[in-house]
């Protein structure tokens, strides 16, 4: 006797599944998916049989990975996208982004700007993202409006800025604002102290403190620039890694942002006390910072991420350049041409950042019982042809143009590359006021 099929809302049947926990590659298998959670794995053929789904697709080109995690990122800033270009980092940041934002911050300039963020990097594949910004009310709305997952900083700084006063202000905000989103699936928070050079010792253990009860992973700016480097010595006699060890916040809640000047001994207090790094190649490139040394953290055990940093400085939200510059930079620098291969690259950009997020056990990999945050990547096309390893033309071939279709959660957010529900006339309207009020600030 035949047994009845069961119902699913999804199947989605593809040549390839990048599953990346477990680290293997299928052909010609399908992904059940129930309730936005990924129930089943297995054959095209056997799904058929054992599925009665509400919706198929199928993607006869296709690889299907995990949806991309941007490990760092400051979503709103998309709207200073080239507004001043090749400086380096303090009078990029002096000069330049903090007057903007002291003129132009608000909660409807965070809104638009995640907004716009938000819409760029689910057509490229990412699913997720590490935000470090003010009024993350602003920024869990327009990331919930487009049906994003997001992580969003409780931002914190000494100094004040249109948001907040002071580094008390900064985290009662925040902290009202998690209270509020707290029942939202897809909105979490993070505790994000700017950088050791913008906050105090006393604020750093609040934020520990914090952290310690809510179980909120802290996320901080680190050795970005040897400037840095250099001030804190003057100041605290100490680097910023050494100085956040004595303060008691490098751990397994830690993700250090960038870590381009670390020495073997940070290195090994970082990997020693079980941090995290959110690798920006393209920032670090782009401010001049340096080249991180990724090699090494990873011979070490550190968890790596992928991060784009703000599109201000990048000026792309775009995580398939970051995993090419990556695996590049990390052959190039370390003078092995097997250093960061493409696998290993595709687990950074996936369940590596997820796993600093605390969010591993939920999403990263295509495993039943994960929540189905998943992207489509088209390898039909003349450029991605031959294809003898569709994890290495992931990586080496293909682009953000390649994505095709995007879930979160199981609902589609991008469909034959086209955002679902995505008011595009309302975002672009939106657009071209914020650079009408930008270029105006601009002239002379």
């Amino acid at each position: 006797m035949t047994s009845k099929p069961e119902d699913i809302d999804l199947l989605i049947e593809a040549r390839w599944i990048a599953a990346v926990d477990p680290d293997v590659v299928l052909k010609n298998h399908a992904v059940a998916v129930r309730d936005g959670r990924i129930l089943d794995v297995l054959p095209s053929n056997q799904a058929r049989t054992r599925y009665q789904a509400k919706e198929r697709v199928t993607l006869d080109e296709h690889i299907l990975i995990p949806g991309l995690v941007n490990l760092h990122t400051h979503a709103a800033m998309t709207l200073m996208r080239g507004l001043a270009d090749d400086l380096p980092l303090m009078e990029w940041l002096q000069k330049h982004i903090w007057p903007a934002e002291a003129e132009h911050l608000s909660a409807q300039f965070v809104h638009d700007g995640t907004w716009l963020a938000c819409a760029e990097m689910l057509r490229g594949g990412i699913t997720c993202f590490n935000d470090m910004y003010f009024y993350p009310e602003a920024a869990a709305a327009a990331a919930s409006q487009l049906g994003m997952r997001a992580m969003l900083g409780i931002t914190t700084l000494e100094f004040p800025t249109p948001y907040a006063s002071d580094a008390d202000d900064y985290i009662n905000k925040g902290l009202a604002v998690r209270e509020t989103w707290r029942d939202n699936p897809l909105i979490g928070f993070c505790l994000a102290p700017h950088a050791p050079y913008t906050v105090s010792d006393a604020t750093f253990e609040r934020v520990l403190t914090l952290s310690e009860q809510l179980n909120l992973p802290i996320h901080c700016h680190i050795h970005e620039t040897r400037h840095e480097l250099d001030e804190s010595q003057q100041q605290h006699r100490q680097t910023p890694i050494e100085r956040l060890h004595r303060l008691g916040l490098l751990g397994p809640g830690f993700i250090g942002v960038h870590g381009v000047h670390l020495t073997e001994s940070e290195l090994e207090l970082i990997a020693a006390t079980g941090g995290h790094i959110a690798h920006c190649p393209t920032s670090n490139l782009k401010l001049a910072s340096g080249f991180a040394p990724v090699v090494r953290m990873r011979q070490l055990g550190i968890n790596v991420g992928l991060g784009t940093d703000g599109a201000a400085s990048n000026n792309r939200l775009d995580l398939f350049g970051e995993m090419r510059l990556a695996s590049l930079l990390a052959k190039g620098t370390s003078g092995d041409a097997s250093a960061l291969p493409a696998r290993e690259v595709l687990r950074m950009a996936t369940l590596n950042g997820a796993i600093a997020l605390g969010l591993g056990h939920e999403i990263g990999s295509i495993t039943p019982g994960k929540a189905a945050d998943l992207c489509a990547v088209s390898l039909g096309t003349l450029e991605t042809k031959p294809c003898f390893d569709p994890v290495s033309h992931l990586v080496h071939v293909a682009g953000r143009e390649s994505v095709s279709h995007v879930w979160v959660a199981g609902k589609c957010c991008v469909d034959h590359k086209c955002l679902a529900d995505s008011k595009q006339n309302d975002l672009d309207s939106a657009i071209a006021l914020w650079q009408n009020r930008l270029e105006f600030r601009l002239e002379p």
